[in-house]
C-alpha cells in the first residue's frame, strides 16, 4: 500500500468535555509517528476555523505543552455550534484541498459525524483522496454503535459527586431538592446520579429520564410519597424530559421558544424547568423547604473530577483515528467495544451509522417511572470509576426523661 502524504487537520466541535483534549493530543502525538503526515494543523473553533483558514501549527508544539493540555478540561482549540450545510461543507473541502490536507480528524458528537460525512462525499466526488475520521465525544453518551462515549464517564462522576453532597445537605436540613441534569433526548447522565446512594435512605430518591413520559401529576404524587415516608426527597431530573406527546416539558415553560443552530429547543439556557418543578411542589404539596438547581455547564468541564478510564479512552480514540487513517481507511467513526469486565477495544464504523442519530437508554436500564436498574449500574460503574466514601453516625439513642407534646 502506497503512503498518502500530506497535512492533517484536527478540530473540536460541539460541547466541551473534561477529557476532549486527550483525544486532541492523541491525534497530534500519534501523527508525529508517521512520516507521511507532514504537518498537523489545529482549526480554531471547529469547522468555522477551517472555513476562515484560522489554523495553528501543532507540529511545532512541544510534547510537554501537549501533555499539560491533555489533562486540561474544555476544548483547547475552541469549539463551535455551527451546523454546516452542503454549501458550508463544500467550502471547508476547498480550504482543505488548497492546503494539501490529506487527513481530517473531527472530534465531536453525531452532528460532527454528519459534517464529516458530507466533507468525505465532496472529496469522493472530486476524486481527491482525503481520509476523514470522526473521533467520538459527548457527555450525553448518545452516539450509536459505540458502547459509550469519551466525556461521559467524567461528567457522570461530577453528577454523582454533586448528588452525594446534595443528599448529605438534604439529610442535615430536610426538605425537597431537585437537580436538573443535561441530556436532550437521552438520560444517561441523569441516570448516573444513582451512584450517589450509599445507604438505604440516600437520594436521589427519584430519577426522571426523557425515555419515559413525564406526567406532572404523577411527579407530585411520587414526591409526596417519598416526603411522607422519609421526611425529605432528593430528585434528579433530566432537562430533556417529555410529556406523552413527546414534547419537551421545557417547550411548555418558555414564553418564547429558543432554538440552536441545529434546530433543537434550547434546554440549558435557563432554570425554567427547575423553577417550575420547585414551584409546583411548594404550592401543590405545601412543602416549605424546596430548593432546585440547574447544573448547566458545570458538569461538562469541571477540573479535578475526571474518570481515569474516560481519560485513557479519550486519548486512545485519538490515537486510533490516526492509525486507521494511515493504514488506509478513507472514512469512519472510531467506536469502543466493551470486552471482559472491564476492558475495551476499538474499531471503525461508518460515518452514516453515527451521523445525526441518537442512542437512548434501553428499556432494560430503566426501572419503572423514576429509577434505573442494576443492569445500568453494571454498565456505568467502570466508566465512572472510584468515588469518595462517606459515613453516617452510628450510635444508640438516649432515652428521653421528659414528656413532650
Amino acid at each position: 500500500m502506497s503512503k498518502l502524504e500530506g497535512k492533517a487537520v484536527v478540530a473540536q466541535g460541539g460541547g466541551p468535555t473534561g477529557v476532549i483534549n486527550q483525544s486532541l493530543v492523541g491525534v497530534v502525538l500519534e501523527s508525529r509517528e508517521y512520516s507521511q503526515i507532514t504537518h498537523v494543523y489545529g482549526a480554531r473553533h471547529g469547522v468555522r476555523g477551517i472555513l476562515n483558514e484560522d489554523f495553528i501549527d501543532l507540529s511545532q508544539t512541544t510534547t510537554h505543552n501537549l501533555e499539560r493540555v491533555a489533562i486540561s478540561p474544555c476544548s483547547a482549540l475552541g469549539s463551535t455550534r455551527d451546523k454546516p450545510d452542503e454549501e458550508y461543507c463544500e467550502k471547508i473541502f476547498r480550504v482543505l484541498r488548497a492546503h494539501e490536507v490529506r487527513y481530517f480528524f473531527y472530534i465531536g458528537g453525531n452532528d460532527s459525524a454528519d459534517t464529516s460525512r458530507i466533507i468525505r462525499d465532496y472529496a469522493v466526488r472530486d476524486g481527491y483522496e482525503l481520509r476523514v475520521l470522526h473521533i467520538p465525544k459527548t457527555i450525553d453518551n448518545d452516539l450509536l454503535v459505540t458502547d459509550h462515549c469519551p466525556g461521559y464517564g467524567s461528567a457522570a462522576k461530577f453528577v454523582v459527586q454533586s448528588f452525594m453532597g446534595l443528599n448529605l445537605d438534604n439529610h442535615a436540613l430536610p426538605g425537597v431538592y431537585l437537580g436538573v441534569v443535561m441530556g436532550r433526548e437521552a438520560g444517561w447522565l441523569t441516570a448516573s446520579s444513582v451512584f450517589a446512594r450509599r445507604f438505604p435512605d440516600d437520594g436521589p430518591h427519584l430519577i426522571y429520564l426523557p425515555e419515559h413520559n413525564f406526567d406532572f401529576e404523577q411527579f407530585l404524587t411520587d414526591v409526596d410519597h417519598v416526603y411522607q415516608a422519609k421526611g425529605r426527597c432528593v430528585v434528579a431530573v433530566c432537562e430533556g424530559i417529555m410529556d406523552a406527546s413527546r414534547t419537551p416539558i421545557m417547550s411548555r415553560l418558555q414564553s418564547r421558544e429558543e432554538r440552536d443552530a441545529h434546530g433543537n429547543v434550547q434546554l440549558s439556557g435557563s432554570g425554567a424547568l427547575a423553577d417550575a418543578l420547585a414551584n409546583a411542589v411548594k404550592t401543590r404539596l405545601q412543602i416549605k423547604r424546596v430548593r432546585a438547581d440547574t447544573f448547566g455547564y458545570l458538569q461538562r468541564s469541571f477540573p479535578g473530577v475526571v474518570s481515569e478510564v474516560d481519560s485513557e479512552e479519550a486519548r486512545e480514540v485519538g490515537e486510533r483515528a490516526v492509525q486507521f487513517a494511515v493504514w488506509g481507511e478513507n472514512a469512519g467513526s472510531v467506536a469502543i467495544r466493551r470486552t471482559g469486565d472491564y476492558s475495551s477495544e476499538y474499531f471503525l464504523t461508518s460515518l452514516e451509522s453515527v451521523a445525526g442519530n441518537t442512542k437512548s437508554m434501553p428499556p432494560g436500564f430503566i426501572l419503572g417511572d423514576n429509577d434505573v436498574t442494576t443492569a445500568f449500574k453494571d454498565y456505568a460503574r467502570p466508566l465512572i470509576g472510584p468515588l469518595p466514601r462517606y459515613d453516617q453516625l452510628s450510635a444508640p439513642k438516649v432515652k428521653k426523661l421528659l414528656s413532650h407534646p
